[in-house]
């Protein structure tokens, strides 16, 4: 059976871009006979607000989705995301870093991956001396996945994706990525892996933006012995300048289009669904 998601941040209001993305997904569980689940994925609480909550879940029940309950909230699951670093940093898979964001565009040269340029592994040799005695003098630091030391882990993976077939996984393009921060105890890679397990989520459908991000989940999947899901990464809306929709950019709201009149039906349309 097939179990698929839509999983919005409460950063702001649902846009037309974000009724595009959950329909997809509902589409696809519905002409399988399938799941379709909702998760309010608000780790980052500098950024998100829950007040955006209930608009998100006014929004998407007046688009004519309908979800299972209860609906997982990321903010509820810290103790399992710090439980899986735990993990692991028991397997020597996982260093803090005590660089901070200036440190690193500072190191000059650096090559770039999908996330901007690659952390050059400086905190990696650090002896644990040193690492105790910075943790201990309050220095802030963030955690990095050992990337290359978990690939020799796992070895080679694929992934599969419904329109570009078998993929091989690149984790390696990313290099050592942060899964947790002092301000969050842990990333979206993490999060979003160990949640569409706990959930038996078997269809991952989201933006093509987030292709690359993939081959970290693979590994990260591979790691934690999770089952790997199937992937769809459709394409995204973009506005008139060829840009794609994002919130940033105060791209026009459901909230606001049904505030003008337009009626549910007329939003699946501009969307084509």
């Amino acid at each position: 059976m097939i179990v698929t998601r839509f999983a919005p941040s409460p950063t702001g209001e649902l846009h037309l871009g974000h009724a595009f993305s959950a329909l997809t997904a509902f589409a696809a569980a519905q002409a399988a006979a399938g799941r379709f689940l909702l998760r309010i994925e608000d780790i980052d609480q500098g950024r998100c607000r829950p007040a955006f909550t209930p608009s998100i879940l006014t929004d998407l029940a007046w688009l004519g989705l309908v979800w299972e309950q209860p609906v997982r909230r990321q903010s509820e699951h810290f103790d399992e995301y710090r439980s899986a670093l735990d993990r692991l940093a028991a397997e020597g898979l996982l260093y803090p870093c005590f660089c901070s964001r200036k440190d690193i565009a500072a190191a000059g040269q650096a090559p770039h991956g999908p996330d901007g340029p690659l952390y050059p592994g400086t905190c990696r040799t650090l002896s644990e001396s040193e690492r105790t005695e910075r943790r201990q003098s309050g220095q802030p630091f963030a955690l990095r996945l050992d990337c290359a030391a978990a690939i020799r882990r796992v070895g080679p993976l694929l992934w599969h994706d419904q329109d570009a077939g078998a993929v091989v996984a690149r984790p390696d393009l990313f290099g050592d990525v942060v899964l947790a921060r002092k301000e969050c105890p842990t990333s979206y890679h993490l999060a979003v892996t160990l949640d569409d397990a706990r959930q038996g989520v078997t269809l991952v459908t989201r933006g093509v933006d987030l292709f690359e991000a993939t081959h970290i989940h693979r590994l990260l999947q591979a790691l934690f012995d999770l089952p790997v899901p199937d992937y769809r990464h459709h394409p995204l809306l973009t506005g008139p300048d060829g840009r794609r929709l994002a919130k940033r950019d105060r791209a026009q709201t459901l909230r606001s289009l049904r505030e003008q009149g337009c009626s549910a039906a007329e939003v699946r349309a501009l969307v084509g669904l």
